[in-house]
């Protein structure tokens, strides 16, 4: 089993009993989700081999977005569908952070400050290319929300993979600068008066209460140059659909605290932390997002309403650089049945329930996602 949902299983009653009234829903469903997944409890599917009668069960898994074990063939089924939309062109990598002092009203109110933060970064971007000192065209974005730094704390921001370039309105394709994007200096001032102004229209009573002097500091707002966009779509893939802690930087469990490594983002060094079991849970809590909440959001040429535009686009792009037009890529082949542990046939499901299995009567167990192996 993985060690978060270890730990949920052993301090989350005791920490629901005593916080569940100031929990929100969205974290409740995630902690009992965690706690079952891959368990009897989920029910799961009987296999069977054709050959010599052997039988396993598979537990389901919970699916819940937040669950550490889940998610790893969905963030590859992701980064195969955005590599399909990247042009021939040079991409940057955009980074809008917003000031500590906004940390808390957003944890606070997640659905609306977190969209705040999407509006106002990426009607930023869009606006900032568009205006004809700079790039004068209409670029196609990813952004990927990303809420914890690297010991859990919360620390919201957003990712945008970006074309260097832009469709211009007269149609033509307009080149970015080789090493930038558009000024970081002109993408700061815009984001803090677009988000200052849409935080002031929808919160207002969060809004009174932000200090003064938050609107007259300078936002940190990062663009680099990525290449093909190719590998920072593969580092915004593991954030798509990993949790604010895996399992595997979970490194000891002593029944009162937590250890885990991180990596300290200014030095690179990999540092380990120990806090007390429920201190850990509400520190991982704190990055469950409100039901429904989209995290990847698309905008320009990436928007999908945009889809015929971007393949026009491509199109262009390859026939004036005399490359192939690429293809749309192929479904991925279903996973192949699990091979029997005993004389390896490929096995056949005989039995799919979603109700509770008795695990007494079924001492040989496998979870969904994983060959057989005996218990």
């Amino acid at each position: 089993m993985g060690a978060l949902a270890d730990i949920f299983r052993r301090h989350g009653p005791a920490y629901r009993a005593q916080y569940a009234d100031r929990m929100p829903a969205g974290q409740v469903k995630a902690m009992r989700a965690i706690e079952t997944c891959r368990t009897a409890a989920r029910g799961g599917q009987r296999w069977q081999c054709p050959g010599c009668g052997e039988e396993r069960w598979a537990f389901h898994s919970c699916g819940n977005r937040h669950c550490p074990a889940c998610g790893g063939d969905d963030a590859r089924e992701w980064l195969r569908r955005q590599e399909a939309l990247l042009l021939p062109v040079r991409y940057h990598l955009c980074t809008f952070t917003v000031p500590e002092e906004l940390r808390r009203p957003i944890r606070s109110h997640p659905r609306e400050g977190l969209a705040i933060l999407f509006a106002a970064s990426s009607a930023t971007l869009l606006d900032v290319c568009a205006n004809p000192k700079w790039l004068g065209a209409r670029p196609g974005l990813t952004g990927v929300l990303h809420t914890n730094g690297r010991s859990m704390v919360y620390h919201p921001h957003v990712h945008y993979v970006a074309t260097g370039g832009g469709l211009a309105p007269d149609g033509t394709w307009r080149e970015a600068h080789g090493k930038f994007l558009v000024p970081v200096r002109a993408l700061s001032a815009v984001f803090r008066a677009r988000f200052r102004d849409e935080l002031r229209r929808r919160l207002p009573e969060v809004f009174a209460a932000v200090p003064a002097r938050t609107w007259k500091r300078d936002w940190v707002v990062d663009s680099e140059p990525v290449g093909d966009g190719k590998n920072a779509l593969r580092y915004l893939s593991r954030y798509v659909y990993r949790v604010a802690v895996a399992d595997s930087a979970i490194t000891a469990h002593d029944g009162d605290t937590v250890a885990f490594r991180y990596r300290e983002t200014q030095t690179k060094k990999v540092r380990r932390m120990t806090l007390p079991a429920p201190e850990f849970i509400r520190r991982f809590l704190q990055h469950v997002l409100p039901s429904g909440f989209v995290k990847v959001r698309h905008y320009g040429l990436h928007h999908p309403s945009r889809k015929r535009t971007l393949t026009l686009v491509r199109a262009m792009l390859c026939l004036r650089r005399n490359q192939p037009i690429p293809v749309a890529p192929e479904p991925e082949e279903p996973l192949p049945p699990p091979l029997c542990p005993r004389c390896s046939t490929p096995m056949e499901r005989r039995e799919r329930t979603w109700r509770p299995i008795s695990a007494a009567h079924h001492p040989l167990l496998v979870h969904a996602r994983g060959p057989p192996v005996a218990s």
